[in-house]
């Protein structure tokens, strides 16, 4: 038997969606906002008032220090971490052509695909 089995129950659980700065904030890259726990900091606010019991945040979007009043009791086990590379007519970054341009939100991704395909181009949104 699954540990808190009760919790499977229809209602047992309730998923409350709280907006960060991060998901708020769509008009710039996030490397220009600047600032520390953008995907984190409302909810760790909402877990210190007691409006929901725990929080769930991915690891990368997690602050070196976290608020005095919260723990990380644990870390589920990761998932596939590969990125997906979606387009209309190639299979691969290496099918592109010269001067082709990639879009990303994410700088430690630009780095890696300029690294190994210097002749593409890539465009932070």
């Amino acid at each position: 038997m699954a540990a808190h089995s009760e919790l499977a129950e229809e209602g047992a659980i309730e998923i409350v969606i709280i907006k960060t700065t991060g998901d708020k904030i769509l008009s710039q890259p996030l490397a220009d906002i600047g600032g520390k726990g953008l995907f984190t900091k409302e909810i760790d606010e909402a877990l210190i008032n007691g409006d929901i019991d725990i929080a769930v945040h991915s690891m990368k979007d997690v602050p070196t220090y976290l608020p005095e009043q919260t723990i990380l009791p644990c870390n589920m086990e990761r998932e596939d971490v590969r990125d997906a590379f979606i387009s209309l007519n190639a299979s691969s970054l290496a099918d592109l052509a010269a001067g082709s341009i990639i879009g990303t939100a994410s700088l430690r991704r630009k780095s890696q695909i300029l690294h190994r395909y210097p002749s593409l181009k890539v465009s932070i949104f």
